[in-house]
């Protein structure tokens, strides 16, 4: 897939700023361990995205995708190996089931512009759409309200939902809070987005609305890593897909590669099983 890349967009007054070398990525994990008790459900994992980087990690339920996203925004600890965020390495204490991260700021740094669209959603009830959006940027990075103000509505507009800014979650129907928790991501104005399976709560008629987002933000040149079950998509926007089995990868790729002529049994199998549902 050939892209033009998204000039990155200046940012605002009071927001942190973190300048990465073109060779430098932008997310970078190596050897990943991550286990609950006695359960290993990553078992030295290394994934790698670069500045308008779109990845995809493709594999069952239980192989450890969401598990892999959401240790890379340090939502999760792991115990063993390394996560890596514009060349600046997590700094971690104690080992093993006892690690976590050493330096609070660090984390907020980082995560502030890690962006992570989730299944669920995960909208304020109580907040209308527009302040949904505005809610973290305000309140996390102190930018002018009136400013984030104008940004919300111009990604609400982006993402097709511009008249619903004062209608409430529950006024909207799957698809369309799907795409308001994608503006505010976009609304922090984040080196990278992060996905988790954005469609699988969504009915096929839903889901292409939030496919046509995803779609036209990998057009632009965002940087992506994107847990999903939906393969075409995979194929259609990623520049590399992984493929996870049982905490490892099992095979990775160019989609071409990947899909056109999977190497691996288990991966021959995964794609045949995919086609069938």
């Amino acid at each position: 897939m050939q892209r033009e890349l998204r000039p990155t967009p200046p940012r605002n007054q009071g927001m942190l700023e973190i300048v990465t070398a073109d060779e430098t990525p932008v997310i970078e994990i190596r050897d990943l361990h991550k286990s609950y008790g006695a359960l290993e459900v990553l078992k030295g994992v290394d994934v790698v995205a670069h500045a308008g980087d779109v990845v995809s990690m493709i594999g069952s339920s239980g192989s450890g995708k969401s598990t892999l996203l959401r240790c890379a925004n340090l939502l999760e600890d792991s115990q063993q190996g390394d996560v890596v965020f514009c060349g600046e390495p997590v700094t971690w204490r104690g080992h093993g089931l006892g690690r976590h991260p050493a330096d609070k700021a660090q984390i907020i740094r980082i995560r502030t512009n890690l962006s992570m669209v989730f299944q669920q959603f995960n909208l304020w009830a109580h907040l209308s759409i527009l302040q949904n959006v505005m809610e973290a940027p305000v309140t996390v990075l102190r930018r002018d309200r009136a400013e984030v103000e104008a940004a919300a509505r111009a990604y609400l507009d982006k993402v097709g939902i511009g008249d619903k800014c004062d209608a409430y979650p529950a006024q909207l129907s799957g698809g369309q809070q799907q795409r308001a928790a994608i503006a505010r991501a976009l609304c922090m104005e984040p080196k990278a987005l992060l996905f988790d399976e954005p469609t699988s709560a969504l009915d096929p008629e839903l889901e292409q609305e939030v496919v046509r987002v995803i779609k036209a933000l990998a057009e632009e040149g965002r940087t992506m890593i994107l847990v999903t079950h939906d393969m075409k998509l995979a194929a259609d926007v990623s520049d590399h897909v992984v493929f996870l089995h049982q905490g490892r990868i099992e095979e990775q790729g160019a989609p071409s590669e990947l899909f056109g002529s999977p190497k691996t049994e288990r991966l021959q199998q995964f794609l045949s099983a995919t086609k069938a549902d």
